[in-house]
């Protein structure tokens, strides 16, 4: 049983690659290299949130899935990785991720739990992630970087009834401090494709990479 996300929170996220659900204010942003990223703006924060639906071409979900949550492997693929690491505390697993930024902004740091679920979705397979910070996990901030206390991510994969995976991702942080609005953007238009291309081409040498470090 989860300790952290409910079963209904699983189910929010894989029926979104049924029938997106964009009531509610949510905003058509942009649309690049076939991934559709739609906004909706936050009040409290000044923010927005995110949803991504896409698809990897070239990747199975059950692959995309193992990639996804191979911390050790991201820190390989994934050139914003500073730190990256998964630890107990008091009995319960939360990651510690630092991510770069770009000077003369200090790095971000993050602190959350996740939980992976095999869902069989009316006969189905859907890989499902969820996401949120954690800011009660005792793990001391550090000096010159700014601590994301308000983040969430939910991962929705499937078979795109070819050789590929349909991907849904609702995303919201908030990286505090003063983001210029230009690199928010950067970050929603190009950060986001490309992060999707740096994830085929992680899944494409995951076996090699498998091969080289099994114990």
């Amino acid at each position: 049983m989860s300790l952290h996300f409910t079963d209904g929170e699983f189910l929010e996220a894989w029926k979104e690659l049924d029938e997106p659900n964009l009531e509610g204010g949510w905003e058509f942003f942009t649309e690049t290299m076939g991934v559709k990223i739609y906004r909706l703006f936050d009040k409290e924060t000044g923010l927005y949130e995110y949803k991504i639906f896409g698809v990897l071409a070239t990747c199975t979900p059950e692959l995309c899935a193992d990639v996804y949550m191979d911390l050790l492997y991201r820190k390989q693929w994934d050139g914003y990785v500073k730190e990256l690491y998964e630890k107990d505390y008091d009995g319960q697993s939360a990651i510690y991720w630092e991510v770069k930024y770009p000077f003369p902004l200090s790095n971000r740091d993050y602190v959350y739990v996740r939980e992976r679920r095999d869902v069989d979705a009316d006969g189905r397979k859907v890989y499902v992630v969820l996401a949120k910070s954690s800011p009660q996990s005792p793990l001391p901030e550090k000096s010159g970087v700014q601590r994301v206390n308000d983040y969430k991510q939910s991962v929705a994969m499937e078979s795109d009834g070819a050789c590929g995976t349909k991907v849904f991702m609702n995303y919201f942080d908030n990286p505090g401090g003063n983001i210029p609005t230009w690199l928010v953007n950067w970050a929603a238009k190009s950060g986001v494709p490309a992060f999707i291309t740096d994830m085929q081409k992680a899944c494409s040498n995951y076996s090699n990479y498998c091969q080289k470090n099994k114990k």
